[in-house]
């Protein structure tokens, strides 16, 4: 099955569209990669979406604006992705489409809302659209995240040792997968939410993200704020949990430093990346990772890099490209697998991993132009993930 996911993260910079064939063969889920496209949002949404997100209050007519004018902008990624990347025909597409809200409540997820209404999609491609696949695990009691656990676990199971796959996109995340117990997973805190926040405020909105570290490299770590920063409850409450930029923005930043004399911009930067470095490696150690094989926005930032490589003392840390999955791709193919399993009638998620209370066929199908792409119902769930030579 040729499938199309789209994804657009908590950093909200751009939509990246992976397209993968999709087969189970001899109890392996198999992908071949197809190739990545990214576009980025239009300026105006993508102000208007900063605009509305918290701790920014907002109108219901601000909400229906910016559900209409995301499905518009993944719709036309995906015409480009079926174009450009599937030869014209695709039998299903993925869309994660942008978190607006993820509800926590004392550690219980209570709610989350992905805006993008896939129906754009679906009129612009022809193509059945599979979406909304946070709220199910959700309802069963899970934290809805992250929901990329499923593809670490299948793709890293009978590696030695504790194998973590770490994602460092606006929040960071991380997947344990153990030879005995069962796999674990959890948002460690920000990533490049803080970052990126910081950037642009300090630059006026002339820069909207540490390009190569520079910023942090010129940086000195403040102790203090690093200290205080540290501090956050969140690090210590046990998984499964969750958290996004309800929690983790300026305002949340501007808190820590109350009563602090100013804070030099580039030590500012330099400080909530090392906050970064310390709370990934923090959470590896603790589940015992034996090595750290890494994705997302953060791996191109070589200070962030170099900090959580000395953070995690000699764990080894490596680019999922090393191991044959494009790393910037990464999430955006984990969808594309999530829905080809929705499709199959086959769960989307570990409940080790949510904390939910079973497993899950995830989201909601908006139908295309012909049938749904169904096939016969496999006897038995995939147990691993193969990666076939593709375009990567």
């Amino acid at each position: 099955m040729r499938v199309i996911g789209l994804m657009s993260g908590t950093s909200y910079d751009a939509i990246d569209a992976a397209a993968a064939d999709l087969r189970i063969e001899d109890g392996q889920l198999v992908l071949t990669p197809l190739g990545l496209l990214s576009q980025s949002y239009p300026p105006e949404l993508q102000a208007e979406l900063t605009a509305s997100l918290p701790p920014a209050t907002t109108t219901l007519e601000q909400v229906c604006r910016l559900d209409t004018g995301i499905g518009q902008a993944f719709a036309a990624v995906a015409v480009q992705a079926v174009e450009q990347l599937c030869g014209g025909h695709a039998d299903l597409i993925v869309s994660h489409g942008q978190t607006a809200f993820h509800w926590v409540d004392e550690g219980k997820v209570r709610g989350t809302l992905q805006l993008g209404q896939p129906a754009w999609i679906a009129e612009a491609t022809g193509t059945a659209v599979v979406s909304d696949l946070r709220t199910r695990d959700v309802a069963a009691g899970g934290q809805g995240a992250p929901l990329v656990s499923i593809v670490d676990v299948l793709w890293l199971r009978g590696r030695p040792g504790a194998p973590v796959a770490l994602n460092l996109g606006g929040i960071a995340n991380i997947t344990v997968v153990p030879a005995v117990d069962d796999p674990i997973a959890f948002d460690t805190g920000p990533a490049n939410a803080l970052i990126d926040a910081v950037v642009r405020e300090v630059t006026a909105g002339e820069l909207t993200f540490d390009a190569d570290g520079v910023m942090a490299g010129r940086g000195q770590i403040h102790p203090e704020l690093f200290d205080r920063l540290l501090a956050e409850p969140y690090y210590a409450r046990p998984a499964p949990k969750s958290t996004g930029k309800e929690l983790f923005h300026l305002g949340y930043l501007a808190e820590a430093m109350t009563g602090l004399p100013p804070v030099e911009p580039d030590d500012l930067v330099a400080t909530v990346t090392a906050l970064t470095a310390r709370t990934v490696a923090d959470a590896v150690r603790a589940h015992g990772g034996t090595e750290v094989i890494a994705a997302g926005g953060g791996i191109r930032n070589p200070v962030l890099m170099h900090l959580l490589a000395e953070e995690l003392r000699g764990v080894p840390l490596l680019a999922t490209d090393e191991l044959g999955m494009p790393s910037a791709a990464k999430e955006a193919y984990a969808f594309a697998v999530l829905g080809f399993l929705t499709v199959n009638g086959l769960g989307g998620t570990v409940p080790s991993c949510t904390g939910a209370r079973h497993t899950s066929v995830l989201g909601s199908i908006t139908p295309g132009a012909g049938p749904l792409p169904v096939s016969p119902r496999p006897k038995w769930a995939p147990v691993g993930l193969r990666l076939d030579p593709g375009v990567v």
